[in-house]
């Protein structure tokens, strides 16, 4: 019976969904804790507590998965909302997301090579600051691993989200623009969420730099892959 009730799709969406509120609750308390860290630090740690398998969950699991392409789509609502804004500042966004994602590629490749990583885990990476869905896909299309792809990608969205703020203030970035050009280019989907919950106007910049990080992205990986 209880084989039977792991395995079904409804176990791993509830499974999710309950550590996730949860997480909620906590995040209230202490703001610094990221909700998406708490939910995959806790599912984890219930599977392996209970012995049951990955795959039983990932029946449930790939459905959640599913709903990332929506969700990223959905954040085209606040940067309508801040189109206005961004209007006069386009050229500035796109030169910023350009040179990020330059940046973002190149220390991928400077990190695998230090740390002497195989082919495969640097296609994994290079979609890290894209969002996550796309970097599934990307990794695919490069010959990575999509598994590996997705968890750097939600890796590299919780580290920016938690500390992409905090740096920003240390170096004393304060401008609207600035702040979601490159919380979206660095931290995708995850980043433009964590700046949602202080400024309508940040999140929809970021929401667009996310975007448009996932078009010149897979462009620049095309001269990578001859290189390497």
């Amino acid at each position: 019976m209880l084989e039977e009730t792991v395995s079904t799709p409804l176990f791993g969406i509830a499974l999710t969904v309950v550590f996730y509120a949860a997480a909620q609750l906590l995040n209230q308390w202490k703001r610094w804790v990221h909700p998406l860290f708490v939910t995959s630090g806790g599912v984890i740690t219930f599977l392996l507590a209970c012995g049951i398998p990955y795959r039983d969950y990932k029946v449930g699991g790939d459905i959640v998965t599913f709903f990332l392409g929506p969700v990223a789509v959905a954040l085209a609502v606040p940067l309508y909302k801040s189109a206005q804004k961004l209007k006069g500042n386009v050229r500035t966004v796109v030169i910023g997301v350009t040179i990020g994602s330059v940046s973002g590629l190149l220390s991928v490749a400077i990190l695998a090579w230090a740390l002497e990583g195989s082919r495969d885990t640097l296609l994994s990476m290079l979609p890290k600051s894209t969002t996550s869905p796309i970097a599934i896909e990307l990794s695919r299309q490069l010959g990575g691993s999509p598994e590996f792809g997705g968890v750097f990608a939600v890796l590299t969205g919780l580290l920016g989200s938690m500390l992409g703020p905090l740096l920003l203030r240390m170096i004393k970035v304060r401008g609207d623009i600035a702040i979601g050009t490159a919380m979206g280019t660095a931290s995708h989907g995850i980043g433009t969420a964590r700046l949602l919950r202080d400024s309508e106007v940040q999140g929809g910049v970021s929401g667009f730099a996310m975007g448009l990080s996932s078009i010149i992205t897979p462009i620049l990986c095309i001269p990578i892959l001859w290189l390497i």
